[in-house]
């Protein structure tokens, strides 16, 4: 990694949007994202309603619909055409989110700061994992719950750390930022891609193999409200092994290696010697 600084709120420009993917089991912790987007002046909030029902009322500028294709979630689809619609209403920055993640007070911000810095870098900042119940609606409190996710790098408020190449597997889209221009000239993410896993390492990957700088920010914070989760992800297992086996056809490597080991140790899939399949 390499280090450098950031320069603070007032040399960001330009206007900002935010893009979250949602679908139905994750609207109420959406609204909440929503209310803390609104504090942000002149923000823009873009939806993509991922389900194969209708989206309820939202406070957003937009609401698109991706819905599901014939394998699941198109995520990576609608990442995409979120994105694409917020540089169509004028956004110089776009900040993706999680359905789950609120902003930090900061969030925005140091994200700006660092677009201006690294305009043609990918910026990634660090989330914090809520437990039950966690207020997310004070600024304060969440400052105080701030905890960053230990399997990446949380550089210190203000500075930006430069991803080394063996780090782009990291690129995780729970939190993530680039200007218009960096995503008009790419890459994307690949819509082949549908249900569970594999998008957001393909994307990264994709990033290296363009030579696009991947950047860590400093005090670009945001919370990932608290749901149930498995882990390995046993709902998903066809999509881990489908994805995965799209991203090892393009890149000649398996990704999720943690979760087709978990699955293998309990039997439910095996390697037959050139590829992981059910048992």
């Amino acid at each position: 990694m390499t280090r450098t600084g950031a320069s603070g709120p007032a040399d960001a420009s330009g206007r900002r949007a935010v893009v979250t993917l949602c679908s139905a089991p994750r609207v109420d912790h959406l609204h909440r994202q929503l209310a803390a987007v609104r504090r942000g002046p002149g923000v823009l909030a873009v939806v993509v309603w991922v389900g194969d029902d209708e989206p309820p009322a939202l406070d957003a500028d937009e609401v698109l619909r991706v819905p599901p294709g014939p394998d699941g979630l198109r995520l990576a689809a609608a990442r995409n055409a979120g994105a694409d619609r917020a540089v169509a209403l004028g956004a110089d920055l776009l900040v993706l989110l999680d359905a789950d993640c609120v902003p930090g007070p900061l969030l925005l911000d140091r994200y700006a700061a660092a677009a201006a810095a690294h305009p043609g870098a990918v910026l990634c900042g660090p989330v914090t994992y809520l437990p039950p119940g966690a207020a997310v609606d004070d600024p304060a409190a969440l400052a105080a719950a701030t905890r960053p996710h230990p399997a990446r790098p949380a550089p210190a408020d203000g500075e930006v750390l430069l991803a080394a190449a063996d780090e782009y597997d990291l690129f995780w889209s729970l939190s993530f930022a680039l200007t218009a221009r960096r995503w008009s000239d790419g890459p994307r993410f690949d819509e082949g891609y549908e249900g569970y896993g594999g998008e957001d390492t393909d994307f990264g990957w994709a990033l290296r193999a363009a030579g696009v700088p991947l950047a860590w920010v400093g005090g670009a914070h945001a919370y990932h409200q608290h749901h149930p989760t498995s882990s390995p992800p046993w709902q998903h297992l066809d999509d881990v092994l489908r994805n995965g086996a799209r991203f090892a056809r393009r890149w000649g490597r398996w990704p999720m290696e943690g979760w087709l080991r978990a699955f293998a140790e309990a039997g439910a899939v095996r390697w037959d010697g050139t590829a992981w399949r059910r048992a």
